[in-house]
């Protein structure tokens, strides 16, 4: 059975570093939305696609900020988001299941568009941080979503359409998996002895032991620094991926990568986070 939730986005840590993060996914043939200034006293930018998104969210330089949390987590793939309407009866949910933390709250930025000040508004409710240690767990209701997904930001010089997949890395693959699937109202899928999936209504999240994931990725994929769990890696469908070995092939410095026939993988180092970026579907 297919979970009919949604994947919202997905977010890498980049803690006091954004300006460097920034210029790095621009390099890499993103679009890269305007820096947003959260109400909470995070920073932020966007690269949109049709449904979903990828964030770099991050701290100003001075620290002035209420985001502890983004200060005491390692660089990194931290957030997995998912959609809702309401988040109140996801709360409830979330409570049903043991897995409930703070209740749901409210924040907003501002927008500037057209020579006109908006704020996008924003409600969040997030798993309790015990559940999946591998990072943030949490759903988000867009208040505003006119002001997020815009026709400018969702144009790729590398032609990405939209994230794919999300690889969960654990040697409990069989319980984490599980715990996914009761949170989304979905079921598990073994796909091989060491993997499983768990369908969501547009994207897929698998689970890997850290050997298959290694295996995978070699010297690109990410420590697990002592981890019982990490976000491994987002993977990315594009509509071709000659654009994009085209600009890596075009960077003084690129970052590591690899190449093969049906995928690109890149390692973001500073940020300790892995990108792989699939051809066309068949």
């Amino acid at each position: 059975m297919e979970s009919t939730a949604r994947l919202d986005h997905v977010v890498i840590n980049v803690r006091q570093d954004m300006d460097a993060a920034e210029r790095l996914c621009r390099s890499l043939g993103f679009t890269v939305t305007p820096r947003g200034y959260h109400t909470l006293g995070s920073i932020n930018h966007l690269m949109m696609f049709e449904t979903n998104y990828f964030e770099l969210i991050g701290i100003p330089e001075d620290g002035a900020t209420q985001r502890a949390d983004l200060m005491a987590a390692a660089p990194g793939i931290n957030g997995l988001v998912f959609k809702t309407s309401n988040v109140d009866d996801v709360f409830a949910q979330l409570v049903s299941l043991d897995m409930d933390g703070e209740p749901p709250h409210a924040f907003s930025r501002p927008v500037h568009l057209d020579g006109e000040d908006h704020h996008a508004r924003f409600r969040t409710v997030t798993v309790r941080s015990d559940v999946f240690p591998a990072g943030r767990v949490y759903f988000c209701e867009h208040g505003t979503p006119e002001l997020v997904w815009r026709p400018e930001w969702l144009v790729h010089d590398n032609d990405v359409l939209t994230i794919e997949e999300v690889v969960v890395v654990t040697e409990d693959v069989k319980g984490v998996a599980g715990s996914f699937a009761r949170l989304l109202d979905g079921e598990v899928t073994m796909v091989r002895d060491g993997v499983r999936t768990v369908e969501t209504a547009d994207a897929r999240l698998t689970f890997r032991r850290p050997a298959g994931y290694r295996a995978q990725y070699g010297d690109l994929a990410s420590d697990m620094a002592g981890r019982s769990q990490i976000f491994g890696s987002i993977v990315f469908r594009t509509a071709s991926l000659a654009p994009l070995a085209s600009i890596l092939s075009g960077l003084e410095t690129p970052p590591p990568h690899a190449t093969s026939a049906g995928s690109i993988v890149v390692r973001l180092p500073e940020y300790a986070s892995v990108l792989e970026f699939l051809g066309p579907e068949d």
